[in-house]
């Protein structure tokens, strides 16, 4: 492709909206336009991109037997109230009506839809397993979309649905995927690590998210560097630490004056002491109104998603000051479990190794010391409620966990029978006894899979394409008008076609300097630079983008070195 004949708008400064590096680099390198907050219009080279990622998605998909099928974008609320998600999902379901006053939604995913596909069109085991896997644009009403293709309201995502006989051919169909998962990932060049994961608005048993790790992932995972063990902190099992044996004999309580300090780091200064002495006292309201306290140490953090589950509710609301006035008879910041009557305490693990700590005491300006869990006060729940973090336990090995940051670009879920039991999709066994068809579904951001390869392969002139998701292998780059030049750059770029090989001609009247810049921006894998200089010694000089080293090479020897860099890559021919 030439440039001249390509639409490529680069831009020369950074845009003002841009919050994050891929966001920033795909604006300036000319892949994307903003249409609206969120919303996104793909222009020729991020769509290139954006069709190779989705080649590798196929091709895997295809491999393991799922069927590509395209589901409607609409559909109506009925089906959506069958599961009971049309009130759930709440205000990211983006819910319009036809001419009809019928309500729909722009699907944000398609449970519901191939849920209802399956009931209508299968009835025997014979026809299981079934995998139906679909590549669209999906939509969703974001409260606070950003970061480019990172969080948007319209963007593309692959999102497969296995039906099968039982858990266990299930769990067969589930492990398929995620090894599918591993080769499209590693197939596009990225560094990833699959973690364990919270189910969330899809449910279901078990799931696991692939994170590409970037240091500007929203995500924090926490790792063992000796295992396989990862997840993400909503998910990551603490391990519960054994009481001292050496603990503190319990000492008498004793009310103090804490003026003005309502934090831990407040109080823990005021009282010459450290966060792991005090315990916090967080008050939450759940769906029913039913307030609940969470005992937490004063250096970890709660997970409310652990405790949702552990209560079985899918929303948690950190109690307002209000809340707290009525239920503590004292301003925020002064909570504590002694005295406080009338709702469920739980109480992490962490706090049932300590002794004569210091909580709060229910009244402005004041804190107890010495408090002890038992004597002073009752604990319902003893679990764990809180975020993993660094210097934790490993569950599977003696290591202590890591952190890293990460960016979510695909997601796995066993769902068992959640949808079919709610829809009625069922199969007859072999006996004629009807079963819930045991369910599966698979997620793979198609847009987020290429920011995250952005913002793990970049630098400060702009993108380090991977070679199996560049837009183009080769760049060519002229950077004189002589005959000679000319001659050279032309039999080069039919040579590199004639190969397969996907090449840029940067033919514009335009500096070298001006074509430096839009190669680095841009990324191609390989540039290659023809001036007059060089070819006078009979060579044109090659840079290798990621490695950002020029060599001089034969224009005859470019090809065949081009095809035996490609040739490593995952199925390139």
């Amino acid at each position: 492709m030439r440039t001249t004949h390509m639409f490529i708008p680069t831009l020369r400064e950074d845009p003002g909206e841009a919050e994050v590096i891929s966001h920033r680099l795909m604006l300036r390198s000319g892949m994307i336009r903003k249409v609206a907050a969120g919303i996104y219009s793909y222009l020729p080279l991020g769509l290139r991109v954006i069709r190779k990622v989705e080649q590798i998605i196929r091709e895997e998909m295809n491999r393991i037997g799922a069927q590509e099928v395209l589901l409607p974008v609409l559909s109506p609320a009925e089906l959506w109230q069958e599961t009971e998600r049309w009130d759930f999902y709440g205000k990211e379901l983006i819910r319009c009506q036809d001419r009809h006053d019928r309500d729909f939604c722009l699907g944000p995913t398609h449970e519901e839809v191939v849920t209802d596909l399956f009931r209508r069109e299968v009835r025997s085991y014979r026809q299981l397993p079934v995998t139906l896997y679909q590549i669209q644009t999906k939509f969703r009403d974001e409260i606070r979309p950003r970061f480019g293709l990172m969080r948007g309201r319209e963007f593309i995502m692959k999102d497969a649905y296995s039906f099968d006989q039982n858990e266990g051919e299930a769990q067969k169909n589930y492990q398929a995927m995620y090894e599918a998962y591993h080769r499209i990932f590693t197939r596009t060049g990225l560094q990833f690590r699959a973690v364990e994961a919270d189910t969330g608005l899809i449910g279901g048993t078990s799931s696991h998210e692939f994170m590409v790790l970037a240091n500007t992932g929203e995500e924090l995972i926490v790792f063992d560097p000796e295992s396989s063990y990862a997840a993400n902190v909503e998910r990551a099992e603490v391990v519960p630490v054994e009481r001292s044996q050496s603990i503190t004999s319990p000492q008498p309580l004793k009310k103090v004056s804490t003026p003005q300090a309502k934090t831990v780091t407040e109080v823990c200064q005021l009282l010459n002491t450290t966060p792991d002495r005090l315990v916090k006292t967080l008050l939450y309201t759940t769906p029913d109104n039913s307030p609940i306290a969470v005992l937490i140490r004063g250096d970890h953090q709660a997970n409310e998603i652990k405790i949702q589950r552990h209560l079985g509710i899918h929303d948690l609301t950190l109690a307002d000051s209000e809340c707290v006035r009525t239920l503590t008879n004292a301003p925020t910041g002064f909570a504590g479990p002694i005295g406080l009557h009338g709702l469920t305490i739980l109480a992490d693990h962490a706090v049932g190794t300590l002794s004569n700590f210091i909580v709060g005491a229910n009244e402005a300006d004041m804190h107890y010391i010495n408090a002890n869990a038992g004597r002073d006060f009752t604990i319902d729940v003893t679990g764990d409620f809180r975020q993993a973090q660094a210097g934790d336990s490993s569950p599977q090995s003696q290591a202590k966990l890591e952190t890293a940051r990460g960016i979510e670009v695909g997601h796995v879920f066993m769902l068992g029978t959640k949808y079919s039991e709610k829809m009625g999709a069922t199969y007859l066994d072999s006996q004629g006894a009807e079963h819930n068809a045991v369910m599966g579904c698979y997620g793979i951001g198609v847009g987020r899979t290429v920011a995250a390869a952005i913002e793990q392969n970049h630098d400060d002139r702009g993108i380090m394409w991977p070679i199996p998701i560049a837009p183009f292998h080769v760049h060519l780059l002229p950077v004189t008008n002589s005959e000679r030049v000319h001659e050279v750059t032309q039999a080069l770029y039919a040579e590199l076609q004639q190969a397969n090989i996907e090449v840029l001609l940067d033919d514009r009247e335009e500096r070298a300097g001006v074509k430096f810049n839009d190669a680095d921006l841009i990324g191609s894998p390989f540039q290659v630079v023809i001036g007059d200089k060089g070819l006078a010694q009979g060579t044109i000089d090659l840079k290798e983008r990621i490695r950002g080293e020029k060599m001089p090479i034969a224009p005859s020897k470019l090809t065949a070195y081009v095809r035996e860099k490609l040739a490593r890559d995952v199925n390139w021919p």
